[in-house]
């Protein structure tokens, strides 16, 4: 075991940090909390017998949560209130912003990130007791704020669909984030709520470039498959904005527009977008990543972040986190805002409905006498 400041493989480029099948982690370094990490050395017995495409299992754990809703503060994000079914995420995308949060864990938010998950089996019944109490005043929830709602693992457990159940019955506002074509199994859920004004989803595509996409997100449904869920979607009558999420510069960029384009050919209604963020040990993760995948750029990609930052690899700052600053950043947003009226994805969705809210009757209760 080494003291936590010392340095690591992880340091080190791409060398020794194989590629493993299915997963975008180069490394499974400690978290920021732990006052240990381990540092793998080369006694000379393994290295020529290691399989470069490795399998790494994914495990889940039940996780007894006493609360679903989860609330902020955040000025320049549209919501105050989400529910995230799962820690960690197998889709495995490398600039996932919710990284870090599984060294709250005592888990790396490499390796451990995308195989280490965890599962919320009583969220549909924690919804309802929550949304039943007195003096709750309803407003949009959202749904894969942190993690992805619809990540694999969903196909099974139908955590999310349980939740979408309980949002249905109450008649509450609901907006779905997500990178996963499962969504269209729930549209006989979600269309009835847009009906009411009830539901919206947003697609987040980050690049159309297929073999970008296995690399960066491996995990996730390919590009193709995303856009024919914003299709069916929408000829569902579900509103669906795209998220062009995250724009990495000089690896991204060049896509906005054709993005734009072939989502608002595909039905999506408005668009939005965030830079690339790198925030705690997110930072060496995705340095890591792009040494090993896309060395020739790795070093004017990182170059381009820096000038979008102030000169660091990271601002965490309300009104600067999304959006970034300097000419650089500039550019980018000019060409979205362009590109989204140019092809008529800057109509605003009207706020979910919330008078409609209500709470359903219990078995056994007895009916309102007219």
């Amino acid at each position: 075991m080494a003291p936590k400041s010392m340095p690591t493989a992880s340091h080190e480029g791409n060398n020794g940090h194989r590629a493993l099948r299915g997963r975008a982690s180069r490394s499974n370094e400690a978290g920021r909390f732990e006052p240990y990490h381990r540092e793998s050395v080369d006694d000379g017995w393994s290295i020529a017998d290691v399989d470069e495409t490795e399998r790494v299992d994914t495990t889940l754990t039940a996780e007894k949560a006493k609360s679903i809703i989860s609330r902020n503060a955040s000025p320049d994000i549209g919501f105050d209130r989400s529910v995230n079914p799962y820690r960690g995420c197998e889709h495995g995308c490398i600039y996932c912003f919710a990284r870090p949060s599984h060294a709250y864990l005592g888990l790396s938010p490499g390796l451990d990130f995308e195989t280490k998950l965890f599962f919320k089996p009583h969220a549909a019944t924690l919804l309802r007791s929550e949304l039943s109490k007195a003096g709750y005043v309803p407003d949009r929830v959202q749904l894969g704020a942190n993690t992805d709602c619809y990540q694999p693992v969903e196909k099974r457990l139908r955590i999310t669909r349980s939740v979408i159940e309980v949002l249905a019955d109450f008649q509450h506002p609901l907006g779905i984030t997500t990178k996963n074509h499962l969504v269209t199994r729930d549209i006989d859920l979600l269309a009835p709520m847009a009906e009411r004004n009830l539901s919206v989803v947003v697609i987040s595509i980050t690049t159309l470039d297929r073999q970008l996409a296995r690399a960066m997100e491996p995990r996730a449904s390919t590009p193709s498959r995303r856009l024919d869920a914003i299709r069916a979607l929408s000829d569902a009558g579900i509103p669906v904005i795209v998220s062009v999420a995250p724009i990495i510069p000089g690896l991204t960029d060049h896509e906005i527009e054709a993005i734009l384009e072939a989502s608002a050919n595909a039905g999506a209604r408005y668009a939005h977008y965030s830079m690339l963020r790198l925030p705690h040990e997110l930072k060496d993760l995705f340095k890591e990543w792009l040494a090993a995948e896309r060395p020739e750029r790795a070093e004017r990609v990182m170059s381009l972040v820096r000038q979008m930052r102030g000169g660091k690899e990271n601002d965490a700052r309300f009104g600067h986190r999304i959006a970034g600053e300097g000419p650089v950043a500039q550019i980018l947003v000019d060409r979205f805002r362009l590109a989204r009226r140019r092809f008529a994805l800057d109509r605003k969705i009207a706020p979910l409905r919330t008078d409609l809210f209500r709470i359903p009757p219990k078995p056994g209760d007895q009916l309102t006498l007219l």
